[in-house]
């Protein structure tokens, strides 16, 4: 075999081997079919989720709880998603990967909690028509820092209260983190102080701050009023000056009993119209 010859046979097994590996590793390969809930990067919101054809996934402020609460015609502006296959997106955690029933018996995806829905107007993958809509609608993050939820206030007293906090039923707008769990503020903090935790955080199980980086946040945020301050060498998130806390008797999804402990205004829930903490 002359030198020519043996040089072509090389080059030839060589793409044959570089060709075996990109389909192995579904690199460029556009036979590969991606599976689950896939992440997408977006020019004006960054990561999104979407479905495994790009289309853009949608979390909704009503449900707290975790269960679906887009029936009827609702449904079908925002079509329910669901898939039973496992994500094979390396950014998407599988623990973080549900299914819900639907009271109409049909199956929904959830993530971290949150019922995935698209939105009827997103025509084409990377359409984000739906965030934002009506202030409930947000597209579906891996990061969120703090989401919205719309939700009756129940007290550690078995009380329903109105955002006014006082006792009656009403829907209230409020914060949660990104798994859906609820925020508080405390009434005696100053901006940016927090006023409540011990040194040796001996009544953290109390009332936990609530320790988190400044990620994602809903569009309708303005991102000035997040922040974070240090309390004793950890990390506490504010809003508007306000440090945050969870309630650890908040054991389950949409539990917001910290509204009546130890009355009504001592930990309110916070609230895009939260006023600033006072400076002193």
């Amino acid at each position: 075999m002359n030198y020519s010859k043996t040089k072509l046979l090389i080059c030839l097994c060589l793409l044959t081997v570089f060709g075996a590996c990109s389909k192995k590793d579904g690199v460029n390969d556009p036979g590969v079919s991606k599976k689950g809930i896939q992440i997408a990067t977006n020019a004006k919101f960054g990561a999104v989720l979407t479905d495994n054809t790009g289309k853009t996934l949608y979390f909704f402020a009503v449900d707290a709880d975790g269960s679906s609460g887009c029936t009827g015609g609702c449904e079908t502006v925002w079509p329910v998603y669901y898939s039973a296959e496992l994500s094979d997106n390396p950014g998407i955690n599988a623990a973080d990967v549900g299914v819900i029933s639907r009271a109409d018996g049909k199956k929904q995806s959830t993530y971290k909690g949150w019922p995935l829905y698209y939105y009827k107007n997103d025509a084409a993958a990377g359409d984000v028509n739906g965030d934002g809509v009506g202030g409930n609608w947000f597209v579906g993050k891996t990061d969120y820092s703090i989401m919205l939820v719309n939700n009756q206030l129940i007290g550690a007293n078995g009380k329903q209260y109105t955002e006014a906090l006082t006792e009656g039923a009403g829907i209230t707008q409020y914060f949660t983190d990104g798994n859906g769990r609820t925020l508080y503020a405390f009434a005696p903090d100053k901006a940016n102080k927090n006023n409540f935790t011990k040194p040796d955080f001996s009544n953290n199980g109390v009332w936990p701050i609530y320790e988190a980086d400044v990620k994602s946040l809903p569009s309708v945020f303005k991102a000035e009023f997040v922040g974070q301050i240090t309390v004793f060498g950890k990390k506490q998130l504010t809003y508007k000056g306000w440090p945050l806390y969870y309630f650890g008797q908040d054991i389950k999804r949409g539990d917001n009993k910290g509204v009546s402990v130890p009355s009504p205004g001592v930990w309110p829930v916070v609230k895009l119209s939260t006023a600033a903490a006072p400076l002193n």
